[in-house]
């Protein structure tokens, strides 16, 4: 029997902890499901950490790839680079697609600077299912890893179910969409965000809720990195400026939250799953 083919990225590098912690979660929950026959796991990961750089690609050069390890590929490109080189290369029949697990939350709509959730995106673009999982952190809890198989596990329990009927599908549907030349009906894949809660390690599982993407941004604020601006008057405080670095600051715990939004149910110590179609809005 062929296997299906899972491919795992991420945007904080091929040595990430969080990238080995989404590898043993998946694995873990193919062992408990008794998909060992079923399933096989590709990572294709930038070869250094990419955060914060949204859906941007390379164009103006080749990409080169580097085998780690067996099924380990650092590309020195970003993350939906990592993707485009392992759907057309690499992993090409890859029906399932896995972006995580990120150091820190991806939550409301700064999901367009995520380099984890574009990675999941460009899949779902093409008609792949895609999760980006990240881990919301706090200074007071301790920032672990081995509880993520079993945080996930009802998750990808739920993901798996709602794409089994369409993953066996997925890649012959691709695939006959280009031998057409895409003038086929076009379905984007799944695309699910979700968000670890910032709470003790130890507890045996948070509450999981489905909810909407937060739409107010991040409140910030720049400032002259290397200047004292109440020493200066207009005209000087002007001439300063095009001399000094202006630095941008925002207060990411104390951003703006509505309530029943994925921001505010995560900060609250909810595992939070958002549905969202891949396409602009």
């Amino acid at each position: 029997m062929k296997r299906n083919a899972i491919l795992l990225t991420n945007d904080d590098g091929i040595d990430a902890p969080g990238l080995l912690a989404m590898h043993r979660t998946i694995t873990q929950w193919i062992q408990a499901t008794g998909n060992l026959d079923r399933y096989e796991i590709t990572v294709v990961a930038p070869d250094r950490g990419r955060s914060e750089c949204g859906h941007s690609v390379t164009t103006t050069r080749d990409l080169t790839v580097t085998e780690i390890k067996t099924g380990w590929f650092a590309v020195d490109g970003t993350p939906v680079d990592c993707v485009r080189s392992a759907m057309t290369v690499l992993c090409p029949r890859a029906s399932v697609v896995f972006s995580g697990i990120n150091a820190g939350a991806n939550l409301g709509v700064d999901l367009l600077v995520s380099g984890t959730f574009a990675a999941a995106r460009e899949a779902a673009l093409h008609g792949v299912h895609s999760m980006a999982v990240s881990h919301y952190r706090r200074p007071d809890v301790p920032k672990t890893w081995d509880h993520t198989g079993r945080w996930l596990k009802p998750v990808l329990d739920s993901f798996f179910n709602d794409t089994s009927l369409l993953e066996d599908s997925a890649f012959s549907e691709r695939e006959e969409s280009e031998r057409a030349g895409g003038e086929s009906d076009h379905r984007p894949g799944q695309l699910w965000n979700v968000n670890l809660p910032a709470i003790d390690p130890a507890t045996q599982m948070p509450s999981v809720l489905d909810c909407e993407v937060e739409r107010k941004p991040m409140q910030r604020s720049g400032i002259r990195a290397d200047s004292d601006a109440e020493s200066q008057n207009a005209s000087e405080a002007v001439a300063e400026l095009n001399r000094q670095p202006i630095r941008i600051q925002s207060d990411f715990h104390g951003r703006p939250r509505t309530l029943g939004t994925d921001v505010e149910r995560c900060f609250s110590g909810h595992l939070t799953i958002s549905r969202i179609s891949p396409y602009p809005a």
